[in-house]
C-alpha cells in the first residue's frame, strides 16, 4: 500500500491488521498470527507494554524497535503468518522483506509514492519493486482507494487492475 502522506494509510494498515488477527466470521476466516514491527509506535500505540489501539487478538506488537530488526525477530521467534511495517524505504527493509518472504512469510507494508514510478525513484523500493514479490499494490488519494497494481507472474510486469 503506497501514497502520499495524509491520506490514511497508517489507519487503514491497523484496520487491515485487526481484521487478519480477528478474522472475519461473514467469511468464515479464524484469523491468523500477525507480527508487527512498530518502529515510532503510530500503530499500536504502546503504552507500558500494552497497546492502546486495537489491532487484533492474535497480534504480536515489536515497539521501538527498527523495522529490519523487528521483522528479522519475529520470524525467528513469534511464527507469524504475515508481517507489517508503516513506512518503509531503506535497503535493510528489503533485506528484512526479501528474508522475510523467503521464510514463507506474508507482508504488508506502506511507504509514500504518489505513482509507481515514483517509488521506483527510491532505490531500495525500486530494488523490491524489481523483485516482484508484492500481489498488489495499492495506492491511496483521500483516504480512499485511488489505483490498485496486481503482478503478472507471466511477465513479471505490474498492471492496474480494472
Amino acid at each position: 500500500m503506497f501514497h502520499h502522506q495524509g491520506n490514511g494509510k497508517t489507519t487503514i494498515l491497523r484496520d487491515l491488521i485487526r481484521k487478519i488477527s480477528n478474522g472475519i466470521e461473514k467469511q468464515n476466516f479464524k484469523g491468523i498470527n500477525v507480527g508487527i514491527v512498530d518502529e515510532r509506535g503510530e500503530i499500536a500505540a504502546m503504552y507500558k507494554g500494552v497497546c492502546q489501539n486495537d489491532v487484533g487478538k492474535k497480534t504480536d506488537v515489536l515497539d521501538n524497535v527498527p523495522k529490519s530488526i523487528g521483522m528479522n525477530m519475529l520470524i525467528r521467534s513469534m511464527s507469524p503468518k504475515v508481517i507489517c511495517a508503516d513506512e518503509i524505504g531503506n535497503f535493510e527493509d528489503v533485506q528484512a522483506i526479501n528474508y522475510a518472504v523467503c521464510s514463507g512469510v506474508k507482508g504488508i507494508f506502506t511507504a509514500h509514492g504518489k505513482t509507481l514510478e515514483n517509488l521506483s525513484l527510491n532505490p531500495a523500493i525500486g530494488n523490491l519493486l524489481n523483485m516482484h514479490i508484492f500481489e498488489r499494490i495499492i495506492f491511496l488519494k483521500n483516504r480512499e482507494i485511488f489505483t490498485v497494481y496486481s503482478i503478472d507472474k507471466k511477465n513479471l510486469d505490474y498492471k492496474i487492475l480494472e
